[in-house]
């Protein structure tokens, strides 16, 4: 399969553009809340809580997805939690209405939030299904630019469509969406076998914990999934806590703040497509100092008064980031059994972003206390350690515990 081969071919297409529509979906029921909040309809603290109630969906479908996702295979896994996405959406809508207030606005927040947990490492695992091994760097490369887009596009399309429309058709757009993306990617062949047993909770536990056996099994995953989880937990938390105050203190309003957002988007872009057709040597030290990049962002924002300084910062961080993210999910595709590869998936997941609310929660106080400077000069430096203590960590040259001779042979 060639790299044109990949991007005609039918079933890479259906689950690229399923993987699209969910992205919008995710992005844009945010920004629909807020349209809600300007318009009256809903009130800031309730439109808290309903994003609140639908992290916590989407944390704790995290493991249950990856479960379900061994056991029954990736596709139906994303039938079933895009379709139960969609199904959340009713609640929020008949709450708004007035039918059922605020309990029921939650009660679908989470309910979306979970199907749209439930089926994220299911794309990550169904991709060694459909792509032949050569070809997985450039189709994870085109999935997370599937994602870059969504996150640059849904909030504009959502804000279009609510004006254009009104809030409750753009929620019910949303809906659509996460049908499109449970019915789109292409089914296996007939005969795809299955866990036939019954799912007992006793069974569920025993089966997670194979997950994270699997996982303890590769130390550079686990040093390269600590690395991840601290640059998003502390950079991450600069970016929502800190950089709002310092572009209103600065710039008077949120000029740094969108500026930034599109500066590391555009970067991201621009680092998938090289990384799509790059294929260097020692991939996995590569893939580490891209991530370490991410800490030039709060040493940036120690000159937030030119505004090129942090811009080029959070530019060289997006590049950073797709050139970890590519080898990272090519990495596991290729090392992890494809029978536990969406629970590995899943560890990934519900560590790197999961845990990052405790960060947010401890930052401010830290702020209060220290300061922003000493503040930002700490998470730099968390940032820039992490990756680059991970890089010596067995395997992690080519994230893999093959030999590194047996890659430098492969790459020739």
């Amino acid at each position: 399969m060639t790299e044109t081969r990949l991007i005609t071919d039918m079933a890479f297409v259906r689950l690229w553009t399923s993987n699209t529509a969910s992205g919008l979906a995710t992005w844009a029921l945010p920004f629909v809340l807020g349209l809600l909040i300007v318009g009256g309809d809903l009130s800031a603290a309730h439109a808290g809580l309903a994003l609140a109630a639908r992290t916590v969906g989407f944390v704790l479908a995290m493991p249950v997805g990856g479960v379900l996702a061994d056991r029954s295979g990736p596709r139906r896994m994303i039938f079933g939690a895009g379709l139960l996405a969609a199904l959340g959406i009713g609640p929020i809508i008949s709450g708004l209405a007035g039918f059922g207030g605020l309990a029921v606005i939650l009660a679908g927040a989470a309910i979306a939030g979970f199907g749209q947990g439930a089926c994220r490492a299911s794309y990550q695992a169904i991709v060694p299904r459909i792509v032949a091994d050569a070809q997985r760097q450039p189709a994870n490369a085109a999935m997370t630019i599937s994602i870059r887009v969504s996150v640059l596009a849904g909030p504009m399309v959502a804000t279009a469509a609510a004006l254009q429309f009104g809030a409750m058709a753009t929620l019910l757009g949303i809906a659509a969406l996460w049908t499109l993306a449970a019915l789109l990617p292409t089914w296996p062949p007939r005969g795809e076998g299955t866990i036939n047993e019954p799912l007992t909770l006793p069974r569920f536990i025993a089966e997670l914990g194979e997950g994270f056996e699997e996982a303890r099994r590769h130390p550079w995953f686990m040093a390269g999934l600590a690395a991840l989880t601290v640059v998003i937990a502390f950079g991450y938390s600069v970016t929502s806590v800190l950089l709002p105050q310092i572009s209103e203190a600065h710039f008077g309003g949120p000029k740094l703040l969108a500026a930034s957002v599109t500066a590391y988007t555009v970067g991201a872009l621009f680092g998938a497509l090289i990384i799509a057709r790059w294929k260097p040597r020692d991939i996995g030290w590569l893939a580490l100092a891209s991530l370490s990049l991410y800490g030039l962002v709060p040493l940036s924002l120690l000159f937030p008064g030119h505004l090129v300084v942090p811009l080029t910062a959070f530019f060289i961080a997006g590049v950073g980031i797709e050139f970890f993210n590519v080898p990272w999910f090519t990495a596991l595709q290729r090392e992890i059994p494809e029978k536990r590869l969406a629970r590995v998936s899943s560890v990934d997941f519900l560590f790197s972003y999961g845990l990052a609310p405790l960060a947010l929660a401890g930052l401010t106080p830290l702020t209060q206390i220290l300061g922003i400077g000493p503040v930002l000069w700490i998470c730099a430096g968390i940032c820039i350690g992490s990756p680059l203590g991970a890089m010596l960590v067995t395997g992690s040259r080519n994230f893999s515990r093959a030999p590194v001779e047996a890659h430098k042979i492969s790459a020739e």
